[in-house]
């Protein structure tokens, strides 16, 4: 029996049917990834297969004493409760067992010998709900999700800090079934990293991951569910995975669809040339013929279009001098000399409170640097994107909020950032996190700019519109700065990384996040030759002594090549029978066994990868080095 069964599910509010007859189903141990256009119905299905929420129509079946766990995009958590406490909150089972080993312990102690059977039955209950010290555990969860006070009370914790502490509290509890919504918004890298770590190798249960983080899909899931119109698809595999099939769907309907065009053409051609098409059945068959061939197939999903016109600017934007910021007496930016030229595009990367909000502010001019010079361009104009989207006007709709900007029809403009006509007279206030996050991209590309400075633009955006913002930036004539965790993101837009690395320090490398993050692995330096100029890169971090590869290295580095062939080659392999829908006829024992390996043999491709990419760029710098020519050194 799987996990969880649903069959037909329907849900509609007010003239919306958001789910028409959507049917899954979930084994025990099964990673699924479930992406869609906002307004799709994703929460909505997470709140369904969660029991949060009932269906309007369908049947949702749950495995008997299966434990389902639901992180929504807006937590409910007791603010008089401190953040260990909520991480433990998700213990239920541990708890009640804990209780009734003390209470049990308690009265064997007094003499009663009749507990001892009790005694010992709660204490196996405890040792398979969490062990003896579940404390240490979530302390670690915590810590590791950019949690540094597990003593601090959750009334007086951030937006952001209190999602982190309802994701380690399911974690901790290590459902059956976790149903994760928007896990890594306000995540930073390292922590999502963590994450991705942690549902691939550690996490037990099944799983459902509601995400935009591409990256985070195609590394962790097997399965991709896409919600489109009320109704459900299933591709096997990951990102790339469900790009491909979505692709080949949409190339076998087009298919389809012109073979209904045609045949419709033909049908009708041959009636009107019939004596008979003259009679009343005939010319209703005609009737019907012709509307259907009118009707044609259903309006694809709406897409999202996004353009900025680009101010004119000279070859300098930004300058930083020497900076130095401070917030409460805690400096953030230590001495940074950055400049930045036009075309560039860096990402901001670094933890959580680091100080990345703080420099953009201080880039915008909002925040007066402690020490130092912001300097820009004569010609430099600035589109500012908040974090907090508070840009807007939550009372008002999103036509008020946009007009009395550029000279163009709002209601038009508003199509191409995917609003119906229904939703531009609604209050912002009643909006999704996505679709504010839209309405705040159509303000600010509204302006001419020549400088974009976003701050966490990917948050609460569906990937269509990730990807129409990625296309923007990349074909921008003019600049920006981003602060995000989305990797994907990074990868396909980034000229160079600015990254917090403690202390104040903050260095510029060369390429996206993919290639920061390999000479964070190798402890290599960033290259002296890279653009503008070694002087325009900040702080620099100085590149270790060179170091060639021992001879051991050196005939692991020749065997490892087969290894990872090996390893990549059990992933396809068990990538592919999972996606045989053959497999789900057997039962769940072997679907989870399956999944499982696939788990292991993705930790150890990865592993393999990493340490092959370590011994080659090691290989390839050791050769370059002593194929330079050599000086001699003065007597």
């Amino acid at each position: 029996m799987p996990l969880l069964d649903a069959r037909d599910l329907s849900k509609t509010y007010g003239p919306q049917q958001v789910l028409a007859g959507v049917s899954v189903s979930i084994e025990a141990g099964e990673r699924v990834g479930l992406v869609g256009a906002n307004g799709s119905g994703k929460s909505t299905l997470g709140r369904l297969l969660a029991g949060d929420d009932a269906p309007d129509g369908g049947i949702l079946a749950v495995q008997r004493g299966a434990r389902v766990a639901l992180l929504s995009q807006n937590p409910t958590l007791d603010p008089e409760r401190t953040a260990l406490d909520e991480a433990l909150a998700g213990l239920v089972e541990w708890a009640d067992a804990k209780r009734r080993f003390d209470e049990a312990s308690a009265r064997v102690a007094a003499g009663d010998g009749r507990q001892q059977v009790d005694l010992e039955r709660a204490a196996a209950d405890i040792e398979r709900t969490g062990g003896w010290d579940p404390r240490h555990r979530a302390e670690a969860v915590l810590e590791r999700l950019g949690v540094r006070d597990p003593g601090a009370r959750v009334g007086t914790l951030s937006g952001g800090e209190r999602r982190r502490v309802a994701l380690a509290r399911t974690l901790v509890a290590e459902p059956d079934l976790a149903v994760l919504d928007e896990p890594t918004n306000h995540l930073d890298v390292d922590a999502i990293e963590w994450l991705e770590r942690h549902l691939v190798g550690s996490f037990r249960g099944a799983v459902v991951l509601i995400t935009h983080d591409r990256a985070l899909l195609n590394a962790v899931v097997a399965r991709t569910w896409e919600l489109e119109g009320g109704r459900l698809y299933s591709y096997a595999g990951g990102w790339e995975a469900y790009l491909e099939g979505k692709a080949e769907r949409l190339a076998h309907e087009e298919r389809t669809e012109a073979n209904r065009r045609n045949l419709l053409r033909r049908e009708l051609e041959w009636l009107r040339r019939q004596p008979k098409a003259r009679t009343g059945k005939s010319k209703s068959r005609i009737a019907r013929a012709e509307a259907a061939l009118a009707a044609g197939p259903a309006p694809p999903a709406g897409g999202v279009e996004l353009s900025i016109e680009s101010a004119r600017t000279g070859k300098r934007i930004l300058e930083l001098q020497r900076l130095r910021l401070e917030v409460a007496g805690r400096t953030l930016v230590e001495g940074l000399d950055l400049t930045v030229v036009a075309g560039e595009r860096l990402g901001i990367v670094g933890p959580n409170g680091c100080g990345k909000t703080t420099l953009l502010r201080a880039v915008c001019g909002d925040l007066a640097p402690a020490g130092g010079n912001v300097l820009l361009g004569g010609t430099v104009a600035i589109g500012y994107l908040s974090q907090e989207r508070d840009d807007l006007d939550p009372r008002r709709s999103v036509l008020e909020n946009l007009e009395g900007g550029q000279a163009v029809e709002a209601r038009g403009y508003l199509t191409r950032f995917g609003f119906r006509p229904s939703q531009i007279h609604q209050p912002v206030s009643s909006l999704s996190g996505g679709e504010r996050a839209r309405v705040a991209l159509a303000k600010l590309l509204q302006r001419s700019a020549n400088l974009l400075v976003l701050d966490e633009p990917t948050n609460d955006l569906d990937v269509g519109t990730l990807g129409a913002l990625e296309e923007l930036l990349v074909e921008l004539e003019g600049t920006a700065l981003v602060v995000t965790h989305d990797r994907w993101f990074l990868d396909r837009v980034a000229t160079a990384i600015l990254a917090f690395e403690g202390g104040g320090r903050v260095v510029r490398h060369a390429g996206g996040y993919s290639e920061w993050r390999e000479r964070r692995v190798v402890g290599a330096g960033v290259d002296a030759a890279s653009p503008p100029t070694r002087a325009a890169l900040g702080n620099e971090r100085p590149k270790p002594p060179r170091r060639t590869l021992t001879y051991a290295e050196r005939r692991e580095l020749e065997r490892i090549v087969g290894e990872v062939d090996a390893a990549e080659e059990r992933v396809a392999r068990l990538e592919a029978e999972l996606a045989d829908p053959a497999l789900y006829q057997t039962g769940g024992a072997d679907v989870a066994r399956r999944v499982s390996e696939l788990s292991e043999a993705r930790a150890v491709a990865a592993r393999l990868t990493a340490r092959w990419e370590e011994l080659a760029l090691r290989e390839e710098r050791s050769s370059r080095d002593e194929s330079a020519p050599k000086t001699r050194d003065a007597e």
